[in-house]
């Protein structure tokens, strides 16, 4: 949580949550936002049994169905604590309070919206241009501490591939 929503602190409530835990299900409404303040959170769809990872976010990040937040639509994904986590949750009612009542919030929204399209946008043109490899690559160069902390067959599902191929992808580095 940033500084700046220090004058909203009344509206955030501390939440600890260990390993392995649906926050929210996909085609539920979403209605908190978790800011993580230590851990890691990933989303994810079901695609016939088969769990596809599509994002991951570490302490200071701030995740919420945002579509299904703001929107009141069933969530396209899930989100789940992938470490314990301690996260400051705010309801959707106390959000949007605070986005009415300062024009700093608004702002600071309007770009972790961006940098959020921004990401999607250049997951989605490695998927349609690179090879896993190269995924891969990208991946390491831009995003270090997720091949640290999160488990290989997490990372395999996020690139699209097997845990088998990513273990061959690796040994060639």
């Amino acid at each position: 949580m940033t500084n700046r929503w220090g004058q909203f602190s009344h509206c955030f409530k501390r939440q600890e949550v260990p390993a392995k835990v649906i926050l929210l299900q996909e085609g539920q409404i979403s209605r908190t936002m978790f800011f993580i303040e230590k851990g890691c959170l990933r989303t994810w769809i079901n695609n016939d049994g088969k769990d596809i990872t599509t994002q991951f976010f570490f302490e200071g990040d701030r995740v919420a169905s945002i579509e299904s937040f703001r929107a009141n639509q069933p969530s396209l994904y899930n989100i789940e604590s992938l470490e314990p986590c301690v996260l400051q949750t705010i309801s959707q009612q106390d959000f949007q309070n605070a986005l009415e009542n300062s024009s700093e919030m608004k702002k600071e929204m309007e770009e972790h919206l961006f940098r959020r399209l921004l990401h999607s946008q250049k997951l989605l043109y490695s998927y349609l241009k690179n090879n896993p490899q190269k995924r891969y690559e990208e991946l390491v160069d831009d995003y270090p501490h997720i091949i640290q902390r999160i488990p290989q067959h997490y990372i395999a599902s996020y690139l699209g591939i097997t845990s088998v191929s990513l273990s061959r992808i690796r040994n060639r580095r």
